[in-house]
């Protein structure tokens, strides 16, 4: 099929790369001039492993290109995919603008019946604004088009695997042309597709994200009464995720979500159930409980350090997750942020696989940034662990404690043993577990 992708962020580029690499011509059209130059020249905006090979080996075969002219890509194709930014608005509403935008430019270009998706995390009811403002901008009102949507389940740093091996596709629909449409274009996935309204399809990825979020939430509060009563979370999530009506994914206790999806989605949410006259006050406290999470790391490191004024402390991870350099809403922004307010004359260190350049566009001067975990951690007076990348975790304990100027760890990432990091004589504390302080 020939597609066009408005928008070429994380999941944008991800979809139309990953469509082109089945097979489908792919127009990805973007209005930032600089990322569609560098895109062509092969140069990947962002950290997401595996997909520089895909953009350069559908690049060379000719089934993606990357384009500023919107109208162009939407003349030129028979899907059209909505992949602009959603963010959150002050108030916690959705930012619709760049959809409406894509929306009218759809309208003024439209040439021939088209499908229409939107992908990006909108509202209930958006589809019917977007068909609202493409008829109310079409030149020619005797063209025909359908409006869906499509909502994506990647997670950044496996957005590709996620797209190949997706456990559900979900397609709202009201017209049976567009639905065959879209099933052809799924089918390659061999994956469980299920069909649906509209309005319904957008409320199933606030609520899946939601969920989600929930489970994180729970779990960290287990994790605060785990370290009151002397119990190891880690035994606990295990023996809970064995349910199968629970299961174990998203139960990893630590400092709380971020990114670009959670903390917006829930946000996006209660708006929705306020908007309708609905007290959400189950998902306000997921929203409550990780907006304080982050500071237990704070809390452990005031424990651990005398005087955090005349201390240098090494931070290792900004990005909210590992494989990614995405920062948004990463809880490492706030622990930084408030370490440097309550304690201006302390040297904070900070190292990331991935993310630095973009941590020092929001972050200044106000830190140090280190290349390699060796610099970060060197004569440091203690070090915190706030995302957990393999190669953090693999540095392993035995050399954290040979560089430290004093053997102290603050995992916020659970990422080892307290047992071990006791035996080797370090002061390791981590999140709802016993601790692995040295007497």
């Amino acid at each position: 099929m020939n597609i066009a992708v408005i928008g070429t962020g994380y999941v944008g580029l991800t979809s139309g790369v990953c469509f082109a690499e089945l097979g489908n011509q792919v127009i990805c059209a973007d209005i930032d001039e600089d990322k569609v130059n560098r895109l062509n020249q092969g140069i990947i905006p962002i950290y997401e492993p595996g997909l520089s090979e895909l953009v350069v080996k559908n690049k060379c075969l000719n089934r993606i290109v990357f384009t500023t002219d919107a109208h162009y890509a939407i003349i030129q194709s028979d899907v059209i995919i909505i992949a602009v930014g959603t963010p959150s608005l002050p108030d916690g509403n959705v930012d619709l603008s760049g959809v409406h935008a894509v929306a009218k430019a759809i309208g003024q270009s439209i040439n021939s019946y088209k499908v229409i998706v939107n992908k990006s995390t909108v509202p209930v009811g958006t589809a019917d604004e977007v068909k609202r403002i493409i008829k109310q901008n079409m030149t020619d009102k005797s063209i025909e088009f359908d409006v869906a949507s499509v909502p994506e389940f990647l997670k950044e740093g496996s957005a590709i695997e996620d797209f190949f091996h997706t456990d559900r596709v979900i397609i709202g629909i009201d017209s049976p042309r567009a639905e065959q449409i879209l099933q052809e274009l799924h089918k390659p996935l061999k994956t469980t597709v299920q069909t649906t309204d509209i309005r319904s399809a957008e409320l199933i990825k606030y609520a899946s994200n939601s969920f989600l979020a929930m489970k994180i939430s729970f779990i960290n509060e287990i994790a605060n009464i785990a370290e009151l009563v002397g119990a190891d979370i880690n035994e606990i999530a295990a023996g809970v995720g064995l349910d199968t009506r629970i299961g174990s994914k998203f139960l990893k206790a630590g400092i709380g979500f971020g990114g670009a999806c959670f903390p917006k989605d829930t946000k996006g949410l209660l708006k929705i159930a306020e908007n309708k006259g609905i007290t959400f006050k189950l998902l306000q406290e997921v929203i409550n409980v990780n907006k304080n999470q982050y500071q237990k790391v704070i809390s452990k490191l005031e424990e651990a350090v005398d005087d955090l004024n005349a201390a240098t402390i090494a931070m290792l991870g900004i990005s909210f997750k590992p494989n990614t350099d995405d920062i948004r809403e990463a809880p490492s922004l706030n622990i930084i942020k408030k370490l440097i307010a309550k304690y201006p004359a302390m040297k904070l260190k900070v190292y990331d696989p991935a993310a630095m350049e973009l941590a020092r566009k929001v972050l200044g001067d106000s830190v140090s940034y280190c290349q390699s975990i060796e610099e970060a951690v060197t004569k440091s007076d203690a070090m915190m662990i706030v995302t957990e990348w393999e190669e953090i975790v693999s540095f392993g304990l035995e050399k954290y404690k040979e560089l430290l100027k004093r053997p102290i760890i603050v995992d916020g990432r659970n990422c080892f043993i307290p047992d071990e990091a006791e035996q080797l004589g370090i002061s390791y504390y981590s999140i709802g577990r016993i601790s692995g302080v040295t007497q």
